[in-house]
């Protein structure tokens, strides 16, 4: 390893713009940026780093990047102090909810808040105190089946079961990217290399996917299933698991089998073979192998999610995992124990267990989870009148009008509302939109710990950082704008009082140190820790620059479960009545609809974030990625080739494309990538809106939902092509 030059500082941290959490090395000299590399003495990634974590550079120097509260006025964008924006802010919402009820405020969390320690532990307080049922998040955008799956089987929310990569003899992959996404809900940093490990100790990694994907291409075997029919795979492979079912080790905790055998009674491989695409002779193999490996795990991501029976999907792979002898074990699926344990840790600290359907959205009735509505609401809740009507809206690192379904909807009624604050660093689609806009730090200068991915770990670790740079005079950070927006509004709806007051300056006191360490201390490698020469605290992670290795996951059921009689529930109601929406969606002797449409499914690639990293040259350099996929006999049908302007239309929608001809996407299917479609008016991300490409939101389908749980239904979106008109 090279030495780092004269007069130079090295700092170690975890790169938070992804879930993978692999460990830096940072060079700074005279205060600017001379090298971002991969710490090799991480114990979790091992000096494994991806193009994103350089970028990390770039997002810190952005000279678009906003840097003090800016309000908009007829005139444009002007500063404003902070004092100003935070009391404006807060006697907006104040004014709203007094005059027309505490639904009429909405809150949107966006993806990168997860990746914030001060957001995740702050975020709670500042939600009871607004009190509103209009609360929304990317949750319902793509994971919200897993989480509600976890919440009816295991009792809680987080209690996800994670794949045992490292040790793991069969992966089964549905839906799954993880060479693109670095691990989604399976965080796991160089996954190449531990997809590589399966393989190269005789274990096979197999994919089921609509699209042959980067993971796919260096799978031992893909399989092509149609968008929309993963629920039916998963029914037939657990068909033939239950001819000789594996259960012994979990039976004495575990319920529903018998009722799970009879469901999946008359979902055979024949009868999947149609709607999906896949052979039955490939399923009962599948099966057969999946069984036999010496260890073996079902995992299924986006793809799986984000389809009408996405909650069916996550629930039948922990049925798989289950019956199958791999749920609980090693190589199978297991559960963490991190060492800021929300899910089990002390009760003021954990996150909620769940809850489902204790109310419904006002306009649609869909389901609330774990006070969240689905976000597909969002739109319609502000442009339907009536009492209990969106008039101002939050949004915390979100940019909705590219990332949730019927974007072009969601622009239009977000233009509506009578007041909008934004916490974000950019002004974007979304913010745009906004009355004031509330800038935080820069990442790297801010201290990080990740609270929410090493529960979603494949290996249980522990690691923290301090700031790389002091922000600038007045930077305000997120959670502090938090803090300072909560006690506002509570003094402006209770008045001032001494116990407000207390609340206040001892939250102001601990801030997310101060909370991280006493959730360290009291967590499993804390003081009650046996076997350890010392405690965990935020002080011992602060001598530990590198993280700490607490290692491989272990058997915890059923101590870890939740339920209320520490049972598994193998079957629970809301899923085994939604069977019968399967059997009626594909009726036996199903085949593909020929009407002629097309079915739309999204993508990502390893250098793209969502939406809101296409403004970091580096990440955008190289061909162009917004391009539409299309297999070459349905590109020939359409009078069609490779480069030609596509005009595709959906329901909602219209965007022209440029085709990209591949046999690398199932024929009938057409792929374009999420995040993009930077061309709207007044946002300021020139980088950005040099690769604009089109919105894939702006073709998906506010009203295509798991009607289970209300998640985006954005795989299989039906779509018309033709040819753009030439010049």
């Amino acid at each position: 390893m090279a030495s780092p030059a004269p007069g130079s500082q090295t700092h170690f941290r975890t790169c938070n713009l992804c879930e993978a959490i692999c460990g830096l090395r940072i060079e700074v000299e005279g205060g600017r940026i001379t090298s971002i590399r991969g710490d090799e003495e991480d114990p979790f990634s091992r000096g494994h780093i991806c193009p994103k974590a350089v970028a990390l550079k770039d997002l810190h120097e952005d000279p678009e990047r906003l840097r003090q509260p800016m309000r908009r006025t007829a005139g444009g964008w002007e500063p404003v102090s902070w004092e100003e924006a935070l009391d404006e802010t807060a006697r907006r919402l104040h004014e709203l909810q007094s005059a027309q009820g505490r639904d009429a405020v909405a809150v949107y969390l966006g993806n990168p808040t997860v990746h914030n320690a001060g957001a995740m532990l702050f975020v709670p307080h500042f939600l009871r105190t607004l009190r509103t049922r209009n609360s929304y998040s990317a949750t319902s955008v793509d994971q919200l089946p897993h989480l509600l799956a976890s919440h009816l089987m295991f009792g809680h929310q987080l209690l996800v079961p994670i794949p045992d990569l490292d040790r793991t003899g069969y992966l089964l992959a549905l839906g799954a990217n993880p060479l693109a996404s670095n691990g989604s809900i399976m965080t796991a940093p160089d996954v190449r290399a531990r997809l590589r490990a399966i393989q190269q100790r005789g274990g096979r990694l197999v994919v089921v996917d609509p699209r042959r994907t980067e993971t796919a291409r260096i799978a031992d075997e893909h399989l092509f299933i149609r968008p929309g029919t993963d629920a039916l795979f998963l029914f037939a492979l657990l068909h033939e698991l239950l001819q000789r079912p594996k259960l012994e080790r979990l039976a004495a905790f575990t319920d529903g089998l018998e009722t799970v055998r009879e469901l999946a009674r008359e979902f055979t491989p024949e009868r999947a073979a149609g709607p999906t695409g896949v052979p039955a002779e490939s399923i009962r193999r599948i099966a057969r192998e999946f069984a036999e490996a010496p260890s073996a795990v079902c995992y299924g991501r986006v793809g799986t999610s984000t389809q009408a029976f996405g909650g069916l999907c996550q629930w039948l792979i922990n049925v798989i995992n289950a019956v199958s002898g791999n749920l609980d074990r090693e190589g199978g699926a297991m559960f963490t124990r991190p060492a800021f344990d929300t899910v089990g840790g002390p009760r003021a600290l954990a996150s909620s267990r769940g809850g489902f359907g204790r109310w419904k959205s006002r306009v649609r009735g869909l389901p609330e989870f774990t006070g969240e509505l689905p976000v597909a609401a969002l739109a319609e809740e502000i442009l339907t009148p009536g009492q209990g009507q969106i008039r101002a809206l939050l949004t915390f690192a979100g940019n909705p009008v590219l990332s949730t379904p019927n974007g072009g909807q969601l622009d239009k009624a977000l233009a509506s509302l009578d007041f909008m604050v934004s916490i974000d660093p950019y002004l974007n689609e979304t913010t745009r939109h906004a009355h004031l806009i509330l800038p935080p730090p820069t990442p790297l200068e801010r201290s990080h710990y990740d609270v929410v991915l090493h529960v979603l770990a494949i290996r249980n670790t522990a690691r923290y950082a301090p700031a790389l740079f002091e922000p600038p005079p007045g930077a305000m950070h997120e959670w502090r704008i938090l803090l300072e927006l909560q006690h506002r509004v509570e003094v402006l709806r209770k008045g001032r009082s001494l116990r407000g007051r207390l609340k206040y300056e001892a939250l102001k006191r601990l801030g997310p140190e101060g909370i991280l360490d006493v959730g360290l201390r009291a967590g499993p490698y804390g003081m009650r820790a046996r076997g350890l020469r010392k405690s965990l605290s935020l002080s011992a992670l602060k001598r530990a620059p590198h993280g700490v290795d607490l290692g491989p996951l272990e058997p915890g059921l059923p101590q870890r479960l939740f339920t209320p009689d520490k049972r598994i529930q193998l079957a629970p109601t809301p899923f085994v009545e939604d069977v019968k929406r399967l059997r009626e969606a594909f009726p036996e002797g199903t085949a593909p609809s020929a009407d002629g449409a097309l079915l739309l499914i999204g993508r990502r690639h390893l250098r793209d974030n969502n939406s809101w990293m296409h403004n970091v040259p580096m990440l955008m350099s190289g061909k162009p990625r917004c391009t539409l996929m299309m297999h070459p006999e349905d590109a020939r049908a359409l009078g069609l080739g490779e480069g030609d302007e596509a005009i595709v239309t959906s329901r909602v929608g219209q965007v022209s494309v440029p085709v990209n001809v591949t046999d690398e996407v199932m024929r009938g299917v057409v792929s374009l990538p999420h995040g993009y479609g930077h061309r709207r008016e007044g946002v300021r991300q020139s980088e950005a809106e040099k690769h604009a490409g089109v919105s894939l939101n702006d073709l998906t389908d506010d009203q295509r939902l798991d009607a289970l749980c209300g998640n985006a239904a954005f795989s299989g979106v039906p779509v018309r092509i033709t040819r753009a008109a030439g010049p």
